[in-house]
């Protein structure tokens, strides 16, 4: 794809994803893409199949994807895509991919649960969706909260209201891990100077990390129980009469009788 957009596109659409880009390509995102890299490639390093499908406004190739054999990128028509579409609209056959990377695509999306519902769409039951975000409750969310900065135009959404999206859409979630527990700094003096925030973030798992990353699996259709036929109630059980047994026998006396009367 060429590094220009096609003019039949969402403008509003594609104006957003030109400013994630611009955004991921700055020195606030490229610090967080670099915090996201080796725990991305640790999770995508345990899965395996034919194609995962990686969605995000990142300019910057997907990580390497362990024994997966193909990445296949959809989104906006912007240089490095493979199959541009609408973020609630993948060309793509349900079940396809045995894995789908939403990286920052929730963040940057006009309509997050269209995408969400794609994605999942596209994984193959017992396959796996990773998701990528910004945490809310961090200083990166910090500039959306207040409607400053480059992230005024991110949505931010928290990672317990994705998970009970995903709970809907039949997925069970494996994993959460967090990363990137430096602050948005701009130079890089200070950003070299609080890197040892990030190995106590990990150890502790302190609050505040950047970004968060889930890892969720679709569960497998299994056969649908039969529906349980009601019966009308049979009444009330009423108890049957007993014949009275007499213990009278001839040639008793009479006293016999009357004794036992």
């Amino acid at each position: 794809m060429s590094g220009h957009p096609i003019a039949s596109a969402d403008k509003e659409w594609l104006n957003l994803n030109a400013a994630a880009r611009a955004w991921l390509a700055g020195p606030h995102g490229q610090l967080l893409l670099t915090q996201e890299q080796p725990l991305l490639e640790e999770e995508l390093g345990r899965l395996f199949g034919g194609f995962l499908l990686h969605y995000g406004p990142a300019a910057d190739n997907p990580p390497g994807t362990g024994m997966i054999q193909r990445t296949v990128r959809l989104g906006a028509p912007f240089a490095g895509i493979d199959i541009v579409c609408d973020e609630h609209s993948w060309p793509v056959s349900e079940g396809a991919a045995d894995a789908v990377l939403l990286q920052h695509g929730l963040d940057f999306s006009l309509m997050p649960h269209g995408l969400l519902r794609e994605a999942a769409r596209g994984v193959r039951p017992g396959g796996h969706l990773l998701i990528l975000g910004i945490n809310p409750l961090s200083l990166w969310g910090l500039g959306h909260t207040l409607k400053r900065g480059d992230l005024r135009k991110a949505r931010c959404i928290s990672p317990a209201r994705i998970t009970d999206w995903l709970n809907v859409l039949g997925f069970v979630l494996e994993k959460r891990s967090f990363g990137c527990y430096r602050p948005p700094l701009s130079s890089p003096v200070w950003q070299e100077r609080l890197a040892p925030l990030e190995r106590l973030g990990r150890r502790w798992g302190l609050p505040g990390a950047g970004f968060y990353l889930l890892v969720a699996r679709k569960l497998v259709r299994g056969v649908r129980p039969n529906k349980v036929v009601n019966r009308p109630p049979l009444g009330k059980l009423l108890p049957l009469p007993v014949a009275q047994v007499s213990r009278y026998q001839p040639g008793q006396p009479d006293n016999y009788q009357s004794r036992n009367d």
